[in-house]
This record gives C-alpha cells, sequence and structure tokens, in this order.
C-alpha cells in the first residue's frame, strides 16, 4: 500500500508542476503527529509560488487520494492564498485530516476553521468547490489506477455558510460572482 500512496502523492506533484509550469514548487513533508499521521500517512503540501498562471500563492494537498480513494477515485485539495505562510500548509494538513479522518468532504461541503482563516479576518470556514480560479485543467488528475480531482477550499465567513443553507451552494456562488470577491483577500466583506 505504501507503494501505491507513493506513487499517487508522485502523480498529484508531477500534475501540479505541470499545471504551473514557470511557478516555483515546493515539496512540505507534513507529519499530523502521534495518533493523526496514521489517518493521511505521507501527506505532503504542494506550495506553488506567484507565475504565469497567477499572482497569489496556492497550497494543494498530496495524500488524501490514497488514503480515501473508492474504484480508483478521490479528492485532493487546493487553496489560494495572498502570502507564503506556514498557515497555509497548516491549514491544508488540517484539511486532511478532516476529510480522511471521518468528515468526508465533497463539492459544495463546507468546514469549520474553528478560528478567522488569517487573523482579523471574518473568514472562519472553508467552502469546498470547484477550483475556478485554476479551472478544470488542475481539477482533472490522473493518478495509477485511477483520478484525483483538486477542489477548492475557499475561506468563507459564518454568515455566508447560513445563506447557502438557506438558499443553496448556487445562490452564493451568484452572490460570490455578483461581488467580484478577491477570493484571497483574507479582510473581503462578507456577501451575506
Amino acid at each position: 500500500m505504501s507503494e501505491v500512496r507513493e506513487l499517487a502523492a508522485e502523480a498529484v506533484e508531477a500534475h501540479v508542476r505541470g499545471f504551473f509550469a514557470g511557478h516555483s514548487v515546493e515539496v512540505v513533508d507534513c507529519d499530523l503527529g502521534s495518533g493523526r499521521r496514521e489517518v493521511v500517512p505521507g501527506l505532503r503540501v504542494l506550495v506553488v509560488g506567484p507565475g504565469p498562471q497567477g499572482d497569489g500563492w496556492a497550497y494543494v494537498t498530496a495524500g488524501c487520494w490514497a488514503a480515501m480513494e473508492e474504484d480508483g477515485h478521490g479528492l485532493e485539495f487546493v487553496m489560494t492564498a495572498h502570502v507564503r505562510d506556514q498557515r497555509f500548509v497548516e491549514l491544508m494538513a488540517m484539511i486532511a485530516f478532516y476529510h480522511c479522518g471521518g468528515h468526508r468532504l465533497d463539492l459544495e461541503h463546507s468546514m469549520p476553521i474553528g478560528e478567522p482563516w488569517v487573523p482579523g479576518s471574518t473568514c472562519d470556514h472553508l467552502l469546498i468547490s470547484l477550483p475556478y480560479l485554476h479551472g478544470p485543467d488542475l481539477e482533472h488528475c490522473p493518478v495509477p489506477g485511477g483520478h484525483a480531482r483538486i477542489l477548492w477550499t475557499l475561506p468563507v465567513t459564518t454568515a455566508e455558510i447560513e445563506f447557502r443553507r438557506r438558499h443553496g451552494h448556487e445562490a452564493l456562488e451568484r452572490r460570490f460572482d455578483e461581488a467580484e470577491i478577491i477570493p484571497t483577500d483574507p479582510f473581503r466583506a462578507s456577501v451575506a
């Protein structure tokens, strides 16, 4: 199983490097600590610097697919931020543990962070969405024996999550479009 895990992580890394050609890509090994590392063994976060695909930083998990795949299909996650910060690596590790540790995430799900995305931000949840900033070329990632779908973890506010519960995911995404939010702005105004 460890060979499959390693091959899948390498495939995700190769895919991310190919998509983000011209960007720096740093591989950060994440040890979730005693009692947690078994949930997502060998978890890595790929830290992608600014470049031709955009001026923000991207953080991509590599390890969720191998821990949770069913019939060759599984997920990895991407977050886009305004700076390079260890905080975002830690958030990606938290997402991986949450997803693989019993709270399986998928498109249109959300996850509470338990604190602001960054100090002073009103965004305290993550919304799982299509990777609109990067498109389907990043989203669809072949791995040996299957396919990983890379979904976006968009920081959102509690009010936006409540709005989505009442009016649906599409209505919230329309609000984001109408407000022309900058998704990497931790201090953006809530649309709800």
